[in-house]
């Protein structure tokens, strides 16, 4: 039975998520690989709010906040009020900070598989993730759903007794 894509992306996610945070746990490192969009934006930033982080790592803004959560409660990053109240400013704490040589070079390690594996395929997984984000933030999956049930409404039928492959009653 092929795979559908949904599969096939949580496998790969599994693969790549779990050898990075063998790689964090190799290196004596108490962290995950999904902190790793948010570091990155504080490491260039001394604070950022949720949105700014959300959009400087690519990332939804709901994934940006449950990320900071966990960190929060990790001790990596500290939330205080911004300037006008509303907003809520994100920072490395000192452990957030002292974190970072050794990440970085758990991500030069990881760029460096990365790019190895972007070698050994036909078409680089790298450029077909960036191409298959572009498309979706040009049209949604939801709107490709949409169309194809659009185009294949299937006929109803005249027996409300008819049985599917699987012996069931079909909706007609």
């Amino acid at each position: 039975m092929r795979r559908g894509l949904g599969t096939q992306l949580r496998h790969l996610l599994e693969l790549l998520d779990g050898a990075v945070a063998q790689a964090y746990e190799d290196a004596g490192l108490d962290y995950r690989p999904r902190y790793t969009p948010v570091m990155r934006v504080l490491q260039q930033h001394d604070s950022a709010s949720i949105g700014q982080i959300a959009a400087a790592a690519g990332i939804t803004q709901p994934a940006a906040t449950q990320t900071v959560a966990l960190m929060k409660k990790e001790g990596l990053v500290s939330v205080e009020p911004g300037e006008d109240g509303r907003q809520r400013l994100v920072c490395l704490t000192r452990r957030g900070r002292d974190l970072l040589p050794g990440l970085e070079a758990c991500w030069a390690a990881t760029r460096a598989a990365a790019d190895s594996l972007d070698a050994e395929l036909p078409f680089p997984l790298s450029q077909c993730l960036a191409d298959a984000i572009d498309a979706l933030e040009t049209k949604s999956f939801g709107e490709r759903i949409r169309e194809a049930r659009a185009r294949a409404r299937p006929a109803k039928t005249s027996n409300p007794k008819a049985k599917d492959t699987w012996g069931k009653t079909k909706q007609g």
